[in-house]
């Protein structure tokens, strides 16, 4: 049984079970899988949380005042943050079952929204730059989880100190070179075991705990409010490292699809939150005894007999939390294709029963050189661990604004009621992101510089298509002036089929008129096939083909896609033939316009962002294969055309 995304499939009875009993199995079925996939970064955070508040370049003073003040602000950061904003609230702002920063995006541009054309730029370009906050998030998740797990290493012995760098890049090559793959089959094991490390984690911690069971008076968050007294400034640094025990929060969000939030709250309460509690508040116990074990909390909570197996366990766990992140990273980029947002890449699809999994080589091998890079040039996890709490909270900050305009404008709630619930999420993210610039220096540039690249990029690219749309459209021959005068040129017509691609479906499609200047001949059948990408995540088939008979063997197809879905041209004439189209496959010839750009033309864009968008352009992804187009049934026909 894959993963659903609907909410609402407990109407199914099977074997003469009850539609409640069939329903309360697959969600615990789900909340099972969701373990292993949703929670992996969020659950792998104890390995360096509690570490960078005490120990590293701003680490604080183990005292009992400050460790009970840093319990209790990560105590109410999950509380609040995770399971109060995330997962009761953020998680009900679905686009028709689909989560993350896009589908938040896209609930404002559905039709009817009282949003002005400025505050819609406004909006797609918070969406662009949480996205490429999330591709550094990507970048760091791997390098700091795989750091932090062999860096245990040092703890069993000293020796091992000269091998931790090399042996966590072996990891993160073997990491990415198994992505082709895919993790349709070793995704079977997740589940299992990341329970085993939550059930290890929590046991640990529990008997921390035991020994100094005064710790739990860290949840009075009195003692939070008296870290900030006391430390002033170094306290809200210190809050920087907090965060690094909500990672994971948007991960949480974007795999709302997969699973569902029944699934995902049931697992998140009854397990995850307990397990990692236990093992927060057993870290600090240690602490309270033993404040000389700053250097690595996490493992010292481990018997020492347990090490090594600890070890192997918790590098395989991050390398979960990764896998996670890694996917995320290629879901985020078919999104943002199908968006205009990016150019077209390879999309490799790695199981023929679940959409999405995917499979994208440029993405790939980019996050493992930017991972090494960064693994090598920080060199441990708890320098790494300012850069990470950046790629956080600035993500965390735009979703609760984007969450607030959904509420207003999508879900008409009253700002009486927006403004008290969206005002505490921006309290705690305005503090988390306050105590992170202190860190920007430090490592936090990286991915603000991230962001900064894929913003650029995703802004041009989507600007200059803007601009090469409207010169297309405003050079097209009406297609009606066409169709009008063709019977009077006399132009043979031979057997088969010619489908022309075309952006829009406006006027005449450039690569039909140049077919018809140079060849002066035509197919029995022509189709103008046009293929437009919606607001939505997923579009059904019923709803996925308009078709137009325009007489004299002309038909204009519009095919319509979600962001989530990856467009395939032979489906598609499938599709149409039920729709009483009929084609050959072996007798259709796809045309293609391929255009080359100058730089001299009379648009708006600036000269480098014109030569930038031309560059993204030569070398996007071949339509060909990108559309599933047989290579040995297309025809090219090029223009020049001056932006």
């Amino acid at each position: 049984m894959s993963p659903s995304s609907s909410e609402n499939d407990d109407a199914v009875s099977s074997k003469g079970k009850s539609p409640r009993e069939w329903f309360n199995k697959k969600i615990l079925f789900l909340a099972v899988g969701s373990v292993g996939v949703v929670f992996g970064d969020i659950g792998t955070s104890p390995l360096y949380a509690i570490k960078a508040c005490f120990h590293g370049k701003h680490a604080i003073t183990p005292n009992i005042m400050n460790i009970l003040g840093v319990l209790s602000l990560i105590f109410w950061s999950m509380i609040i943050v995770v399971s109060i904003k995330y997962v009761i609230f953020i998680l009900r702002a679905d686009n028709k079952g689909e989560g993350g920063i896009f589908a938040l995006v896209s609930l404002l541009n559905t039709p009817g929204q009282s949003l002005s054309r400025l505050v819609k730029y406004i909006l797609l370009f918070a969406g662009i730059i949480g996205a490429g906050l999330l591709y550094g998030d990507g970048v760091i998740t791997p390098a700091i989880s795989v750091l932090s797990a062999i860096e245990g290493l040092e703890v069993a012995t000293s020796a091992a100190a000269p091998f931790v760098l090399p042996l966590t890049c072996v990891v993160l090559v073997l990491l990415f070179s198994l992505q082709r793959r895919g993790t349709a089959h070793i995704g079977k094991l997740f589940s299992p075991i990341m329970v085993l490390w939550f059930v290890c984690i929590g046991a640990f911690g529990i008997t921390q705990i035991m020994s100094e069971p005064t710790v739990f008076r860290a949840i009075n968050p009195v003692y939070a409010l008296d870290f900030f007294v006391n430390n002033g400034t170094h306290g809200i640094i210190v809050l920087g490292s907090v965060v690094l025990c909500i990672t994971g929060c948007e991960a949480l969000y974007a795999d709302l699809g997969h699973f569902g939030r029944n699934a995902i709250r049931l697992s998140w309460f009854s397990f995850v939150l307990p397990t990692l509690l236990c093992n927060y508040f057993g870290q600090g116990a240690l602490l309270l005894a033993h404040p000389e074990m700053n250097i690595n909390p996490f493992y010292k909570t481990v018997p020492e007999i347990l090490l090594y197996p600890m070890i192997g366990l918790s590098t395989v766990a991050t390398v979960i939390a990764s896998q996670a992140l890694i996917s995320g990273a290629f879901s985020l980029t078919q999104q943002a294709v199908q968006l205009g947002l990016c150019p077209r890449v390879r999309i490799v699809h790695t199981s023929s029963e679940m959409q999405g999994q995917i499979y994208v080589p440029f993405v790939n091998y980019a996050l493992m050189i930017a991972c090494i890079g960064v693994v090598i040039g920080f060199k441990e996890s708890g320098a790494l661990a300012g850069a990470y709490g950046i790629a956080v909270t600035g993500t965390m900050i735009i979703t609760s604004l984007l969450y607030f305009l959904v509420l207003t404008h999508y879900r008409k709630w009253s700002l009486w009621k927006v403004i008290p619930l969206v005002g505490i999420f921006l309290a705690f993210d305005v503090a988390y992101v306050a105590g992170n610039t202190f860190k920007i220096a430090d490592g936090g540039w990286f991915p603000l510089f991230v962001a900064a690249i894929i913003a650029m990029a995703m802004t041009t690219w989507k600007k200059g298509r803007q601009e090469l749309y409207r010169n297309l459209i405003g050079s097209r021959f009406p297609l009606e002036s066409f169709l009008s005068e063709l019977p009077k040129s006399h132009m043979p017509r031979v057997p088969g089929t010619a489908v022309f691609m075309t952006l829009s479906p406006v006027g005449t499609p450039p690569a039909l008129l140049h077919h018809v200047k140079h060849n002066h001949v035509l197919h029995e059948k022509v189709v103008l096939l046009s293929i437009i990408n919606t607001d939505s995540p997923m579009v059904p088939a019923g709803e996925r083909i308009k078709l137009a008979d325009l007489g004299q063997g002309f038909y204009r197809v519009e095919a319509f896609y979600g962001f989530m879905q990856k467009p395939n041209v032979p489906q598609i004439m499938k599709i149409v033939a039920q729709y009483g189209l009929v084609t050959d496959p072996m007798t259709t010839t796809f045309y293609l316009g391929r255009e080359t750009l100058l730089t001299g033309g009379k648009s708006k864009m600036m000269r480098w962002r014109k030569a930038f968008f031309a560059f993204m352009s030569r070398n996007a992804g071949n339509p060909t294969s990108y559309f599933g187009i047989p290579a040995n049934r297309v025809v090219e026909l090029g223009s020049q055309i001056e932006l």
